[in-house]
């Protein structure tokens, strides 16, 4: 019979976020999603300010590795996406999904609204 190794315990804390008030929050919604009709123009909204508002580029970490953030888009599938680079390389990932850095770059809030409009606030 095989012995379990017992789950390693993470290092570390949760990836960094911004702070955002719940009110500036729903101000930041009501900002995204004016006079957008569905969820295709308001993710359009939300692109459209996260581009206008975040400072990039930015050095962050994905997987371990060291990246340059060099933008963002928003790819066929509608889907908000940071284009990530590390030499020749580009990735691009879901912004969802983008581990921010300590030094957290201006308009990450925009970020978290984000992620806080699409359920995605743990």
């Amino acid at each position: 019979m095989m012995k379990r190794r017992p789950a390693r315990k993470t290092k570390g804390k949760k990836p960094l976020r911004p702070q955002v008030s719940k009110a500036r929050l729903e101000e930041m919604i009501e900002d995204a999603t004016v006079d957008a009709y569905g969820e295709s123009e308001q993710v359009t909204g939300w692109f459209t300010m996260i581009d206008e508002n975040l400072a990039v580029p930015f050095e962050t970490t994905v997987l371990g590795v060291p990246v340059t953030v060099e933008r963002v888009d928003l790819n066929r599938s509608e889907q908000i996406v940071a284009v990530c680079a590390r030499g020749r390389d580009r990735q691009a990932l879901p912004i969802l999904d983008l581990p921010l850095p300590t030094s957290l770059p201006e308009g990450a809030e925009w970020i978290e609204a984000y992620r806080h409009w699409r359920g995605g606030n743990d």
